[in-house]
């Protein structure tokens, strides 16, 4: 039973191949479902594994990895059918490769960087972002606009914001409750 969020993560990576098939052959509306679906399940494998005590240091990998390679394939294929900017791109892959390298090199010491409130935040506007993205590109969502290049942008100030916070908290430890700011 301990294993379910890691199998759960690792479906949700092989939904990566399936959201890029989809993209590819523009069936937008099925991206939308599959992208959604994907951020249920890393909602229903962080759940479980909080819940049961079924945390692993598999699960420690393979989550964060499935979030990732979701997102950049999504940035990527937006990019490449020309609905985000270079810049966008190359900020969001970036920063997530500067976060997957700087957390191998902790877990190689045994230190693993939890996601708080303000990688959850960030994350979840980039949510917001791609599935705005998506609808945008939906027949009779066309009024949305430009909206999900400001959402990107949002998504991409809070991003560095969780990933400076997440370098200071390594840097110089988490502060206790009565510690003062």
């Amino acid at each position: 039973m301990r294993h379910i969020p890691n199998v759960i993560s690792a479906i949700r990576l092989l939904m990566v191949g399936v959201f890029i098939c989809l993209y590819i052959n523009a069936r937008y509306a099925a991206c939308l479902i599959v992208y959604f679906l994907a951020f249920l399940s890393d909602l229903l494998d962080g759940y479980l594994a909080r819940r049961n005590n079924w945390i692993t240091s598999v699960g420690k990998v393979l989550d964060p990895l499935a979030d990732k390679a979701m997102l950049i394939a999504a940035v990527a294929c937006f990019y490449f059918n020309g609905w985000l900017p270079l810049y966008m791109l190359l900020l969001i892959v970036g920063k997530e490769a500067v976060m997957v390298i700087g957390g191998l090199l902790l877990f190689t010491k045994e230190v693993v960087v939890y996601a708080d409130w303000v990688g959850k935040f960030a994350a979840g506007f980039f949510t917001a972002s791609v599935l705005t993205a998506m609808l945008r590109h939906l027949p009779g969502f066309e009024m949305i606009g430009e909206l999900y290049l400001l959402l990107f942008g949002i998504s991409i100030v809070l991003a560095f914001i969780a990933m400076f916070h997440y370098a200071r908290l390594q840097v110089f430890g988490r502060k206790k409750k009565n510690d003062s700011l």
